[in-house]
């Protein structure tokens, strides 16, 4: 089968389609017939070499970590799933950029009835950080006032979108190239940052920031009330001991009942997938390119 790997960390260029063997389902594992995977940023820190102190790799090493598709072969021990069965999912170890990828039958759930099916690739990854960051660790409720720093990108849209279901006030800052999808995707304002810095263009403080851009987060901690929070899916924040502002940062878990819930929402209408482009998996060091020159927004989607 068609598989994209990296053999050695480095550039996009070290992004390359190789012919690999069909990988076989272990017990309690199943076989998907990839129908896509989508683009993380994420991804190009793992391609650099820069998560190694969090993601161990084993080289060569095929990418891709969200998987929608269909259960081609099931092994030993599954009950849960037959062959044929429509899966969505984020396979920890990669590898669903190629034809068919291996899961745990345990970390997949049914995809959304009202989108495509490859279209549900956009969800786990980027859906679960965002979910975790709204109703865990921010515990987002009616009445606050939320800064989604980074609302352009795939976590964004959904944060915004999982924010004002909580019943939040909505400011996200965005760029001219997202600030149109991101205000249809709920945002109640809309922050150009390449026009106003944030803390100029805030008349008031917020009680949440979610920041979702690779940049340090300390220049939004002026914008939070005392006794607010900052929530960092990215670079964690220090603060001093006395600060009256709370930071914390995470990195999102696996999590099927999050996942359940996400797809509920979108086949309720609630949450919506902005998915911006459709491209062949061949086309993922390319993806990488214009993700590293500023060129993406929303959520790629990489087919067979």
């Amino acid at each position: 089968m068609k598989a994209i790997r990296i053999h050695e960390y480095g550039d996009a260029s070290v992004v390359r389609r190789d012919d690999i063997l069909r990988p076989v389902p272990g017990p309690g594992e199943v076989l998907i017939d990839v129908a896509a995977t989508s683009f993380n940023p994420s991804d190009i820190g793992l391609r650099r070499g820069l998560l190694r102190s969090v993601f161990s790799l084993d080289l060569p090493y095929t990418l891709g970590g969200d998987v929608a598709g269909t259960v081609a072969e099931v092994g030993d021990g599954v009950r849960t799933l037959a062959v044929g069965d429509r899966v969505v999912g984020r396979v920890d170890g990669g590898g669903a950029a190629a034809e068919y990828v291996t899961a745990a039958a345990d970390t997949l759930v049914t995809p959304p009835t009202g989108v495509p099916l490859a279209h549900a690739a956009a969800l786990p990854i980027a859906g679960l950080t965002a979910w975790q960051a709204v109703f865990e660790h921010a515990a987002v409720t009616s009445g606050q006032r939320v800064l989604v720093n980074g609302a352009g990108g795939g976590v964004g849209g959904f944060a915004v979108q999982l924010a004002k279901h909580a019943g939040a006030y909505v400011i996200a800052t965005a760029g001219p190239r997202s600030a149109e999808t991101v205000r249809r995707l709920g945002a109640d304002r809309i922050v150009d940052y390449t026009a106003t810095p944030v803390a100029e263009a805030l008349d008031e403080p917020v009680d949440v920031v979610l920041h979702i851009v690779a940049a340090g987060a300390r220049p939004l901690v002026p914008l939070v009330r005392p006794g607010g929070l900052v929530v960092s899916v990215t670079v964690p924040l220090r603060l001093p001991a006395d600060s009256p502002v709370t930071a914390t940062h995470f990195v999102a878990r696996n999590d099927t009942g999050d996942l359940a819930a996400l797809v509920k929402l979108v086949d309720a209408g609630v949450v919506r997938l902005d998915i911006s482009e459709t491209r062949p998996l061949a086309d993922l060091a390319a993806v990488h390119r214009d993700a590293e020159s500023g060129r993406t927004r929303g959520k790629i989607i990489l087919v067979p």
